[in-house]
């Protein structure tokens, strides 16, 4: 089928893109045992993947035992999976097209697909907004008791330290550097960076900032997300910026049993690593353990570039918002709360 490609499918026409994809061992291993586990969803089941690009989730699901599945790629990297089935032995059961998503039509001997397979995350989750033609796909082409891999997403926030903008630039070989480092943020200042914080650097474990079942979001629901909390500092530290990660939840016969791909610090490396928003100099704070962090994030989607959010944090005045019952922070009201409702437990 003939189509104008945008810049984002031809992005994706650049191999060394799906090299560091393949290449990440926990993406890679998370839907293979994902598909693998639960092999009897996929048994004799019709799939549809939606970006198949190599084609690889497609064999998993051929591999698991899927009857028939359809792999759908818009760029030309279509030609690439084909070769990939045929290398494999699958093209009896792995049948690729050319062709977006919202052009695909299904054979007419078939009416609603089983199973939508898809790696359509980006940085922070949404960015490149892929999953509007997941959603699309589901729509269309999902059966209502269907299943979707992955089902379940979400997106943490954290407060935290960036050492790599700020102390690191104070000492490189003897030499004071945080001029550079000063004009580095400043370059940045207009965009979240992707990098990878360690465990140690977290001034807060995370916390929910979004959570969707891709059975029933909609794509306006991913327009604009809000979310304003007050954390507690779980240690003491410099907080220099607000960390950003995301987890997917594959379905299972048993959900404490789930596949779950996390992009955490604290988890194994992707290629995603994770996004950061980091504060200016003069919002940057030294901070006890059991401060209060009060803030504000919104994400939204870009009028000019629908596959693009524009990332907001507002920090707020602890003082003046009010706070989770009970709250763990220092604050005098919230001691005095939390011993009053300790109180009224122990009578």
């Amino acid at each position: 089928m003939d189509f104008e490609l945008d810049n984002y499918f031809t992005h994706y026409e650049n191999l060394e893109v799906h090299e560091l994809m393949l290449r990440d061992r926990p993406r890679q291993q998370a839907y293979k045992k994902a598909i693998e586990l639960n092999a009897n969803f996929f048994k004799d089941k019709i799939v549809l993947d939606v970006g198949c690009g190599t084609g690889i989730l497609s064999a998993f699901c051929a591999k698991a035992g899927a009857k028939l599945v359809y792999a759908v790629e818009a760029s030309n990297l279509a030609e690439i999976a084909l070769k990939v089935m045929e290398d494999n032995g699958l093209t009896s059961v792995v049948k690729v097209f050319h062709s977006k998503i919202e052009d695909f039509c299904l054979p007419t001997s078939i009416a609603k697909v089983d199973i939508i397979v898809s790696e359509w995350m980006g940085f922070y989750l949404l960015h490149e907004g892929m999953l509007d033609s997941v959603l699309f796909a589901r729509d269309n082409f999902l059966k209502p008791d269907g299943l979707m891999f992955p089902t379940e997403c979400a997106i943490y926030v954290a407060p935290c330290s960036v050492p790599c903008r700020f102390d690191d630039w104070n000492n490189v070989d003897g030499v004071c550097l945080k001029s550079f480092s000063s004009q580095l943020r400043k370059q940045n200042s207009n965009k979240p960076e992707i990098l990878q914080i360690s465990p140690e650097q977290l001034l807060h474990r995370g916390a929910v900032a979004h959570w969707m079942n891709l059975m029933d979001v909609n794509r306006t629901d991913l327009d604009e997300i809000a979310f304003e909390e007050v954390l507690v500092a779980e240690k003491s530290g410099k907080h220099q910026g607000f960390c950003i990660w995301f987890e997917c939840r594959f379905p299972s016969e048993n959900y404490e049993d789930a596949i779950i791909l996390s992009t955490a610090p604290n988890c194994s490396i992707t290629h995603w690593k994770q996004c950061v928003v980091v504060l200016p100099e003069n919002a940057c704070l030294e901070i006890d353990n059991n401060a209060p962090i009060s803030f504000k994030m919104s994400m939204s989607r870009r009028s000019d570039d629908i596959r693009k959010y524009d990332l907001e944090f507002e920090l707020l005045d602890p003082y003046a918002i009010e706070h989770p019952v009970p709250c763990e922070c220092y604050m005098t009201k919230c001691i005095l709360l939390k011993t009053h409702l300790q109180n009224l437990d122990t009578h």
